[in-house]
């Protein structure tokens, strides 16, 4: 029995050009960016301090045992849509809908908020480095969230920086894949070199006391430091391991995918773990966690220090570059899960439409630009930060529940890659995602409750009514 498509001749829309290393590489270059220039600090200084290194390791643990999963089903079925694919072939269609909702929330959103955190940099880097002043009306959301229901006007119009970025993602994305990754490779070689000089470099320069106590005392409240406030920080930065999942939307890209994309998911894990937890050690280190909750914390903390901070217009440039790449590969997943929903009939035909010339999902990569752009636009990044999270951790939760199902249903399946150990892995992802989404505020599963009602409300007005047969079941075909 193997997983097969049901019309295997309409699969070959896409383009396949890519290999491993482009892989590994669109993993990275979602992955590190708004993790290392941003979360490492709101994270120490707001629930875990130094701590913040082990928030890294317990998420980066889930990541692992979520990424073998996902590595089983992206090699028996190599196609676009990543999650919500593989839960159509094996859970059905109503979950699979849930599931492709929460990946719409996951990367739509994501991409908005780190296309915000971007603008911040971007502005920065001009005033420090050639002594440009962008007005403030055109910096910032026009709204503010101080809680769930209190929303207040800031007086600015629009985030013009962050519209304007996602603009020129679009079009990258639109002119073709394979140079959009190219684009993407360049981006992540410049990041991670400036990333591994202020690691190396700032290593000398931290402080003992700073770490002392590695995991500050909790303040009476679940979540506000100690070991809760630890493994609270792993649930918010959780949004920075997403790049990982990203990588499995490519694989209807990929020219050998059974191989490359497993080795593409779990490569770029284990590289950014490693990456994450060594950056969060030295920014704790030369600068006491307290003072980390800015929007430039580590270039903050490197300005700090007379030793350090010749490095501080780098970091700059390699947040800007770095949040690019992620915006890029955020962009490209989301709509390769709206092509892959389309063509199933959940959403309009226009998403699974490709260019004559550039073999790509354009109209589908129009739209998501628009809605992307509006929303890094006119959105704060406190409103959906947190919830891109909790729908990743739910997504990669069913993930984990349907490589055991596909286990029982199609032994004899094909599996160019098994996920090890898969009766302790799969549970074992299960439980680490549901324990991070334990920890999240409230208010991040009030927001998760409304998602979740509009998305019901579209399935059953739309999708349930223009659904095709799924692309691909399991079929009787002779054991591996």
């Amino acid at each position: 029995m193997a997983l097969v498509p049901e019309n295997p001749d309409d699969e070959g829309d896409l383009k396949r050009a890519l290999g491993p290393w482009h892989l590994i590489s669109l993993g990275i270059g979602c992955i590190i960016g708004a993790g290392i220039f941003v979360l490492t600090g709101h994270a120490a200084a707001g629930y875990a301090g130094p701590g913040v290194v082990y928030s890294f390791a317990i998420a980066g643990l889930g990541c692992l045992f979520a990424g073998l999963c996902y590595s089983e089903y992206a090699s028996m079925i190599p196609v676009a849509g990543s999650a919500y694919t593989y839960t159509y072939a094996t859970l059905g269609r109503f979950l699979a809908w849930i599931i492709g909702w929460n990946l719409v929330l996951e990367y739509l959103a994501a991409a908005s908020t780190v296309a915000v955190g971007w603008s911040g940099y971007f502005n920065n880097f001009l005033e420090s480095s050639l002594g440009i002043s962008i007005p403030a009306t055109l910096t910032s959301a026009p709204i503010a969230l101080t809680g769930f229901h209190a929303i207040t006007a800031t007086g600015a119009w629009f985030n013009l920086p962050a519209m304007a970025l996602i603009g020129l993602v679009t079009y990258v994305l639109i002119v073709g894949v394979k140079t959009s990754a190219n684009f993407n490779n360049a981006m992540v070689i410049i990041k991670l070199t400036i990333v591994l000089v202020v690691i190396f470099a700032c290593f000398a320069y931290v402080v003992p006391a700073n770490h002392a106590p590695f995991v500050p005392p909790n303040q009476g409240e679940v979540g506000q430091f100690g070991w809760t406030g630890v493994f609270r920080a792993t649930g918010v930065i959780f949004f920075a391991y997403i790049g990982f999942d990203a990588v499995s939307v490519a694989a209807q890209e990929a020219k050998n995918p059974q191989r490359d994309i497993p080795l593409g998911m779990l490569g770029s894990l284990l590289i950014c773990t490693a990456l994450y937890m060594a950056m969060s050690y030295v920014v704790t280190g030369i600068a006491h966690y307290s003072t980390l909750n800015v929007a430039h914390p580590v270039s903050a903390a490197v300005e700090a220090l007379p030793g350090t901070a010749w490095l501080a217009p780098f970091v700059n440039v390699g947040a800007v570059v770095g949040l690019s790449s992620v915006v890029l590969v955020l962009l490209l997943a989301q709509s390769r899960v709206f092509y892959a929903m389309s063509k199933d009939g959940l959403i309009p035909p226009a998403f699974s439409s490709i260019h004559q010339k550039f073999r790509t999902p354009y109209k589908g990569n129009i739209v998501t630009g628009a809605f992307a752009a509006l929303l890094a636009g006119l959105l704060p990044l406190n409103i959906l930060g947190e919830l891109v999270s909790i729908g990743t951790l739910a997504a990669f939760t069913i993930v984990c529940i349907g490589v055991m199902v596909l286990r029982v249903r199609a032994p004899n399946a094909r599996r160019p890659f098994r996920t090890p150990f898969v009766w302790f892995t799969a549970p074992a992802g299960v439980f680490m995602c549901v324990f991070m989404m334990a920890f999240l505020p409230g208010d991040t599963w009030l927001r998760l409750l409304g998602w979740t009602v509009i998305g019901l409300a579209i399935y059953f007005l739309y999708s349930a009514k223009h659904a095709h047969p799924p692309r691909y079941s399991i079929k009787n075909l002779p054991a591996e």
